[in-house]
């Protein structure tokens, strides 16, 4: 955590989504880039053939929110270990905390920005953006009022737009994961001071809220979400990054496969915790600071216009092209060296005139196409994991944020040949 700006860690109130902790947060061929999916070990491109479920194919799942619609389309072939020697690829995940669609257009913004760039991401979805405001008292957040929420909840056609997205973006190969419900990061209700019990009530409501959206809306005539949430959902971020000790058990009872929540990470390869992958925002280089920031938009903006929104416009193109050049630096710094996962986490807002969007875009655009790279989801990385020889990954865990590979990649991932003892 040293060397980090405070002000990165700590973000102070935004609106309704005020931020007392760490992040605000709203609304093959293997030089072919693409998505995680090895052919031999790194090689990671999305199967071409696996066809895009249609109203035939879907099995209705309790009131018809949800539907088992088959194998996901767009996912990349089935991974593989890294062979003896080979370099590792280079992943990138980019999250977008709440995944709401507020009529700013960001959602579908981005989903091109994906599908162009051969590109999957995570959506960590908020369980109240699918509950109307006219319900809000079905939800009972621990330790809070009934009904209470520090982000607002949307509007009917919000929610309509959002679950229009939130079907498309897994139609498309991405993942769905979840930001919880009401984002409590200050008090007494703080997310922070949850027990394991009452993460679980949570982790409870934000599922029926994904899975019994019909029944709350009376929105019968939409089309159910295409996914089964109660296997899609393995991973999340919490809110502000606070509250993970006490999710871990919760979450290894719920066999989730990875948390997003860790704050302060470093661009290293990524350990288990509780039996489960933690893979934290990381610290990257800030430009023009001797600090590192966060990888997340909100942690930028927490150190250029002070946590307020609305900063001073004449300073919006010099604040943008910092926030890219960090994205970017961060992700130089370990496709040169040690190749650790690069982690970027993002909301749909237009924080200080849209820079940050403009700024992750840039980033993306920046990363994608390079030799090695692999623009994934979570739940992809960890199926490339899980996979993985464990002594290479306990090897690869030995380089330190920057460093090469001693001898190069050949040399470092190649098996000690056996000595043969003297006679």
């Amino acid at each position: 955590m040293s060397g980090i700006s405070r002000r990165g860690l700590l973000g102070a109130g935004v609106g309704a989504a005020a931020a007392m902790g760490l992040a605000a947060c709203s609304t093959g061929d293997q030089d072919k880039p693409g998505r995680s999916g090895p052919g031999k070990g790194g090689d990671v491109s999305a199967d071409p053939s696996t066809p895009t479920p249609t109203k035939d194919d879907a099995r209705l799942i309790g009131d018809g929110s949800t539907a088992d619609t088959g194998k996901q389309p767009h996912q990349p072939d089935t991974p593989v270990p890294l062979e003896p020697g080979q370099t590792p690829p280079q992943f990138v995940i980019f999250s977008w905390d709440g995944a709401g669609e507020v009529g700013n257009g960001l959602f579908p913004r981005f989903l091109e920005l994906a599908k162009n760039n051969d590109a999957a991401m995570t959506f960590f979805l908020s369980g109240i953006y699918l509950l109307p405001e006219s319900k809000k008292d079905l939800y009972r957040p621990p330790n809070n009022r009934v009904g209470a929420s520090d982000i607002g909840y949307l509007t009917d056609g919000h929610i309509k737009d959002t679950l229009k997205y939130v079907r498309q973006a897994w139609l498309e190969g991405h993942e769905i994961g979840t930001h919880f419900n009401g984002h409590f990061c200050g008090g007494s209700g703080s997310v922070g001071n949850w027990t394991p019990a009452q993460w679980q009530s949570e982790i409870d409501q934000a599922m029926k809220f994904v899975t019994e959206w019909k029944t709350n809306s009376g929105w019968t005539d939409l089309d159910p979400l295409p996914f089964d949430y109660s296997k899609e959902l393995v991973g999340g971020r919490t809110p502000c990054l606070l509250g993970q000790d006490n999710l871990l058990p919760t979450a290894k009872r719920l066999n989730w496969r990875y948390d997003a929540s860790s704050p302060g990470g470093r661009q290293t390869w990524p350990v288990k915790r509780q039996g489960i992958w933690d893979l934290p925002l990381q610290a990257v280089p800030f430009p023009g600071h001797s600090f590192e920031v966060l990888s997340m938009d909100y942690n930028m903006l927490a150190n250029q216009s002070k946590n307020t929104t609305k900063g001073m416009p004449s300073r919006y193109p010099g604040w943008r092209k910092q926030a890219a050049e960090a994205y970017l630096s961060g992700f130089t710094r370990a496709y040169e060296s040690n190749r650790a996962p690069f982690f970027i986490g993002n909301h749909f807002e237009q924080w200080n005139g849209g820079i940050y969007m403009d700024a992750v875009e840039e980033a993306l655009k920046g990363m994608a196409g390079k030799k090695d790279v692999r623009l994934v989801s979570f739940k992809q990385f960890v199926d490339w994991l899980d996979v993985q020889d464990p002594k290479i990954l306990a090897k690869l865990r030995t380089l330190e944020v920057g460093q090469k590979p001693a001898g190069g990649w050949n040399a470092f991932l190649r098996p000690t040949p056996a000595t043969t003892p003297a006679a």
